[in-house]
């Protein structure tokens, strides 16, 4: 855990370096795509809010001067495995997105789905020694969490104070400043797979960049989607992406939750290849241009030609109802929908006063999945797009791009973790996520 304390710490540096001179990169290395946003960052302008850029989140003070996407190579599942096509990819993209900013940018801030995240709720207490809470009673309080056994192999990703109590007040976001004999913390705690951040940061590292910090793609997509109410509320970020669906949950506008299935989008045109004997490039493009999951009447009615170049007249002149495309495609996005629905069951995610569900990711986009959400998980969802940015291209506001805007957003504003404190991460004692989340029901 020391270790680990003091790389993210280092990062943290890094980032702070990266702001002061007023450039920094974002990377979403996703399964279908990488991505990449160059930002010019710098204070906010009042009275500016050109493109339909609002106050919130600050996202005024944020300018893209550079955009490119390219297709993912050696990811899968979210999680990279074979680092020198993915290190190819990210060069790619990283060179076109400075052609089209014109400079060139030494730090990146990126992010990942996958690696397996389990989330934790921990909790410590101390008596301060003065009279009013400072820098040094927080680092202490946040060191009186104990760290839980997380098992070989597996690093923090996240670690945010997302409560604090001063005596008998409770639900305070910042106590510094305050007057109180003791103060008293919980702690929301992500950890992945070792071996996949090592090597997001390696892939990373060859490219000649350094990492100025490193994200859950399910966090950052949750800041870019949900609204500050739900935030505040109790809200669910549904992240569909090509090999992983991401889940976090936010309360009191913290994460309190986190975790991921393995499936996504890939899967469906998986199973669109398989049926209809296509390739995988023929497969994607049937599921994009006809894919559906609620059949009516007329689709038995409409035809889709398959097509082929494999010079077999019969064969490359095939044609399917509609009905049929949607016959395969719909029992696997019930199954990705059902397993969100467990983790969402052993969240307690009943219990949270709001309950909203957004949907987001590239394969969120499929017709009709809103409504099919909607009886699964059991509670009104809505599709969800990402804050709009200055300077954000027209072809980066689709929901496929929540994660990158919602890195912007983290790489801007970060809220603070444990590494922003000066504490001896040492040790953390294990509690359990219900037990967190009976707390917040409670409380909250």
């Amino acid at each position: 855990m020391t270790d680990l304390y003091q790389n993210q710490r280092a990062m943290r540096h890094m980032r702070t370096v990266a702001l002061q001179r007023g450039y920094v990169a974002v990377l979403d290395i996703g399964t279908s795509k990488i991505a990449c946003l160059i930002l010019k960052i710098g204070a906010p302008r009042r009275g500016d809010l050109s493109d339909s850029v609002g106050a919130l989140g600050g996202q005024n003070a944020i300018r893209v001067i550079g955009a490119a996407t390219t297709r993912s190579r050696g990811v899968r599942f979210g999680e990279i495995n074979a680092l020198a096509e993915t290190e190819k990819a990210i060069r790619t993209v990283i060179t076109s997105a400075q052609t089209e900013a014109q400079m060139r940018v030494d730090h990146v801030i990126a992010c990942f789905s996958g690696a397996q995240p389990r989330s934790y709720g921990l909790e410590g207490a101390v008596d301060l020694a003065g009279k009013t809470v400072d820098e040094g009673d927080v680092g202490r309080v946040l060191a009186a969490c104990e760290v839980p056994d997380f098992g070989d192999g597996r690093n923090v990703l996240h670690a945010q104070p997302v409560n604090f109590s001063l005596d008998h007040r409770s639900g305070l976001s910042d106590p510094r400043g305050q007057a109180g004999s003791k103060l008293a913390t919980d702690m929301h705690v992500v950890t992945v797979d070792g071996a996949v951040v090592d090597s997001v940061l390696r892939a990373i590292s060859r490219c000649h960049l350094e990492c100025a910090g490193i994200a859950s793609s399910a966090y950052v997509a949750g800041l870019a989607s949900l609204v500050e109410d739900e935030q505040e509320l109790g809200g669910a970020c549904i992240d569909m992406g090509g090999g992983s669906t991401g889940i976090s949950i936010f309360m009191r506008k913290h994460m309190i939750y986190a975790d991921a299935v393995r499936m996504g989008g890939d899967h469906v045109t998986g199973d669109i290849a398989m049926g209809l004997q296509v390739s995988m490039a023929q497969a994607e493009r049937i599921k994009t241009v006809h894919g559906g999951v609620v059949a009516t009447g007329r689709d038995d009615r409409e035809m889709i030609d398959i097509g082929g170049e494999t010079g077999d007249w019969d064969r490359d002149s095939r044609r399917i109802s509609r009905s049929d495309l949607i016959g395969i495609m719909r029992p696997r996005l019930e199954e990705i929908l059902e397993e969100v629905r467990a983790r969402l069951d052993a969240a307690w995610f009943d219990s949270l006063p709001s309950q909203s569900i957004v949907l987001t990711g590239g394969a969120s986009q499929i017709p009709g999945l809103d409504g099919l959400a909607t009886r699964i998980l059991g509670q009104q969802v809505r599709l969800g797009r990402p804050l709009r940015v200055q300077g954000l291209p027209q072809g980066a506001t689709g929901p496929d791009f929540s994660a990158s805007v919602g890195l912007a957003l983290f790489a801007a504003h970060p809220q603070d973790e444990c590494w922003d404190f000066e504490i001896p991460a040492e040790r953390y004692p294990a509690r359990s996520l219900r037990r967190a989340m009976r707390w917040f029901q409670d409380n909250w």
